[in-house]
């Protein structure tokens, strides 16, 4: 049987970290299995702020891989403020009243003059590449995987020129995202953002999502059929001898200055002072990028002593922290803009058999992921004397090395199965 040729548009590539290239990384590696032959696309010479040498292993060695040179930004920036610029390219953008002049012109600069984002300066070149090489090769189906929205404008020109079946891959989504609103859009801006995101939306022949809530947004806007699937769990190799003596409680992944939960703070602090053998046993680490606000914050609870802050770590690293920890922290923004939003990371805590302790906002599509695989508990930012109370319990379950959780229903979260459901869209004609 020969295999359906699928060109996939994607920024993030190893070495590039984070849960962002992971989720396109995994469908290649299965996508052979149901009869697909993923070719990817991706630039020669990107600005990656996370780097993760160790997910270039995870390249299976028989695909095509099609790189072209790209022109970004960042380079430009750097020669003002290399680290504003990297932190800000990372995420971690800081508070109104706490920005420099600096960080508010690039602020500025980035959501009115890079429209839809800083990557928009490769759309031309690679739509002239890539309209040759599908031809050449009868490439039968497109994939634009984005942020950056950049590369769903190539595959939108594409579509166009072409004809060829398009599928779009939201991450995240586009003009609701909570970080659009800090890039101090003009009112012209956002309407060109809006068009350009209506645009997509209505001519690509499907449209693909991480999350139930971005597809009832989605419906609002366009009437091409929409799937949700979401990140995934993959199969690892990773051993840890045992879990961490102390009480440890772990996050995973940026904390920005807006997914600051100060209840969590206030909760540890009162523990700290109320439960005898709370503070000799408490540890708090932060593995990844944490901003200065986040900071500030524990160390005014009176948490300094308490928190290590690891940094950025490569993956196997990451899974190794998540099996040793003791409970796991996944905190959301509390806005109605990130009910949407489903960290990758929550299905590798979902397998790390460590209980999840997350906080974010009511009747998020992660508190339900949570809830049905019986894997952990989930509070609203107004729950202070619930999420005191939980901690308490298991504080007590770890005293007594009770503290554990048994998963259920957790297979169709698996690459795998992911993968199956993506190659029957793949298929579909």
């Amino acid at each position: 049987m020969n295999s359906k040729k699928t060109l996939i548009l994607t920024y993030y590539w190893p070495p590039a970290g984070g849960p962002g290239v992971q989720r396109w990384l995994k469908f290649v590696k299965y996508l052979p299995e149901f009869g697909i032959e993923p070719i990817v696309y991706c630039p020669e010479n990107p600005n990656y702020p996370i780097i993760d040498e160790s997910l270039v292993n995870e390249i299976p060695k028989n695909i095509t891989i099609l790189k072209q040179p790209i022109k970004e930004p960042y380079g430009l920036a750097n020669l003002f403020s290399k680290g504003r610029s990297k932190k800000i390219s990372s995420g971690v953008i800081p508070k109104a009243k706490k920005q420099s002049f600096i960080e508010k012109a690039m602020l500025y600069v980035r959501g009115n003059y890079f429209i839809p984002d800083a990557r928009k300066n490769w759309i031309k070149p690679s739509v002239s590449f890539l309209s040759n090489y599908i031809e050449k090769y009868q490439i039968e189906t497109i994939i634009s995987t984005g942020p950056p929205h950049s590369l769903h404008l190539i595959g939108l020109q594409l579509k166009e020129q072409l004809g060829v079946k398009w599928l779009a891959d939201f991450r995240d989504p586009w003009t609701t995202i909570g970080y659009h609103k800090a890039l101090k859009l003009t009112d012209s801006s956002k309407t060109k953002h809006l068009n350009l995101e209506s645009k997509v939306l209505n001519t690509a022949d499907e449209i693909i999502v991480t999350s139930n809530h971005t597809k009832n947004e989605f419906q609002t806007k366009t009437k091409q059929p929409i799937s949700v699937i979401t990140n995934g769990y993959d199969s690892h190799n990773v051993r840890v001898e045992g879990k961490d003596e102390k009480f440890t409680l772990s996050h995973i992944g940026s904390l920005l200055s807006e997914r600051n939960p100060t209840v969590l703070w206030e909760v540890l602090s009162e523990l700290i002072q109320e439960i005898e053998g709370f503070s000799k046993a408490f540890k708090l680490q932060l593995i990844g990028v944490v901003s200065d606000d986040v900071l500030e914050s524990i160390n005014q609870n009176g948490l300094k002593d308490h928190v290590e802050v690891v940094g950025y770590v490569s993956h196997d690293d990451a899974i190794k922290f998540q099996m040793k920890s003791q409970l796991l922290l996944l905190i959301e923004i509390n806005s109605v803009d990130t009910k949407a939003i489903i960290p990758g990371k929550v299905f590798e805590y979902l397998i790390s058999e460590t209980p999840i302790l997350a906080i974010g906002p009511k009747d998020a599509d992660v508190e339900q992921i949570i809830k049905s695989t019986n894997t952990g508990v989930y509070f609203n930012y107004n729950q202070k004397q619930e999420l005191k109370s939980q901690i308490l319990n298991y504080f007590e379950a770890y005293r007594n090395n009770e503290l554990k959780v048994n998963g259920i229903g957790l297979q169709p979260y698996s690459r795998k199965a992911l993968t199956e459901k993506l190659s029957k869209i793949i298929s579909e004609k």
